[in-house]
Parts: C-alpha cells; structure tokens; sequence
C-alpha cells in the first residue's frame, strides 16, 4: 500500500514528486520504485525520511507499528508535522499512545485507509483525525482528493469504510474473476471475457455517476417481464448473490 500511495502522490500536482520521501527496508522495492518515478526520494533508514516529511505516513504491517513508532518518535517535531497510519485495525486511542512523548503534547493524527486503486488515481479514500486544524483537513483532504474519491468520517466508521472500499476492491476482482470464468463456458476467450466484464464493470458506474439513480431503477431499466436478465438475477439471489456479499461485509469489519 506504501507504495501504491507513493505512486499515486508522484502523479498528483499538489505535492512536487521531488518532495517525496521512501522508507523501505528492501532495495528491490526502493529500486522499483525509483526506476517508474526517478525524482522520488528513496531510503532504507526511516528516521532519514521522517526528518524531511511534514506529514509522515505509516504504512506497514500493524505487528512493525508500534516499533516504527519507537524508532521515530525521538526524531520528530509535533509542531510542524503530521502523522497518519494506514494501518488496519490500528485505532486513534493506540496510535496516540505510542505517539505520546510523555508530556501529553501529540501530533495531527490521521488515519487513512485507501485502496490499491490509488496508483492509478482511482483510490476511495477514508480518512479521521484528531489533535489536528481544520486547514489541515483540508489539505489532507485536497491531496488524497487527486488520487480519487476521499471521504472524512468518524473514526468508528473506518472499519466499515475498510471493508466496502479496501477490501471491497478485492470483492469486486472476485466478481470479475466469477464472471469471467462464467464467460469462457459460455464461449469467449478468457482475455475476451475479461475485456467485456471489465467494460460492463465500466459502464454500470458511468450510469450511476451520470443519472445518480439508485441501482435498483437501472437495473429495472434492463430486466423485461419474463426476459433473460430477470432470469439470471433470480438464479444468483437463489445461490444466495446479495446475502454472500453482505456476510462478506460483515466478516470483513471483524478483529
């Protein structure tokens, strides 16, 4: 995720791409990273990249937080800079703590959840805060908004923010995936099928973003008393389409 952010930020305007630091511990990653976006700054050492950063953004596994926290925490100046987790399941309460000097004095603190879409500026963006301005908002707000959609929320909503939009892009490749092998039985090359899946995927959210209709009308729009479409809608809720999808949701949210 640290890197697909980092992607996405390069191909933003707001911030200059020579004004983003890296921190990885491999080189293969760093070097990868380097060769798509040469001005990207890259380094193995943590404490070297958060010196420079006036938001630093914590982007690892939730077991390496709490020590990346500890290693960086001496090093940092609450008073110009940021901190953000994209760190499932981390909570604001956690974070502040370890955040948390001694003398109760805590950074703006964000949490940010978005999703792998992010590379390619299509991310839906969840983010909450605490200890932090209102301009700072905003320019969190205004950054995260050129890699996608971003919605401010409370933080108990994030986990449930986690599971339609971070995890929820996993559920949609499924979906892709289903019907592209749905495809191929009934004919098409699977490259083929792929291309009419993806274009369909494509064309269902032009509709809703130009009508704003609820699904439900276009989906009444394409289903003829006694046609095809009906058919098949009736075939996957009787497999059990939407309560599958829900439970998924469900299951998704829990720790």
């Amino acid at each position: 995720m640290g890197g697909a952010v980092a992607r996405g930020l390069a191909q933003g305007s707001l911030i200059s791409t020579a004004d983003i630091y890296v921190a990885n511990p491999s080189t293969a990653k760093l070097e990868a990273l380097k060769a798509e976006h040469p001005e990207i700054n890259v380094t193995t050492d943590n404490r070297e990249a958060a010196s420079k950063a006036d938001m630093v953004v914590l982007a690892v596994k939730p077991w390496k937080v709490q020590e990346v926290v500890a290693e960086l925490r001496p090093h940092l100046d609450y008073g110009r800079q940021a901190v953000g987790s994209m760190v499932g399941g981390l909570g604001m309460a956690q974070l502040s703590e370890w955040l948390d000097k001694g003398d109760g004095v805590l950074p703006a603190t964000y949490l940010i959840i978005p999703n792998t879409a992010i590379s390619t500026l299509s991310s839906m963006t969840f983010i909450a805060s605490a200890h932090s301005t209102q301009p700072q908002d905003q320019l969190l707000m205004d950054i995260f908004g050129e890699l996608g959609e971003v919605m401010m929320v409370e933080e108990g909503q994030m986990a449930a923010g986690t599971s339609l939009a971070s995890c929820g892009i996993a559920y949609a490749l499924r979906y892709v995936r289903a019907a592209m092998e749905g495809g191929v039985e009934l004919g098409f090359r699977a490259d083929d099928a792929k291309l009419i899946v993806m274009q369909t995927l494509r064309g269902a959210v032009d509709l809703l973003e130009a009508t704003g209709a609820h699904p439900e009308a276009e989906i009444d729009r394409v289903t003829t008393p006694g046609g095809l479409t009906i058919r098949g809608l009736n075939a996957m809720e009787a497999a059990g389409f939407t309560h599958s999808v829900i439970e998924g949701l469900r299951a998704s949210t829990k720790r």
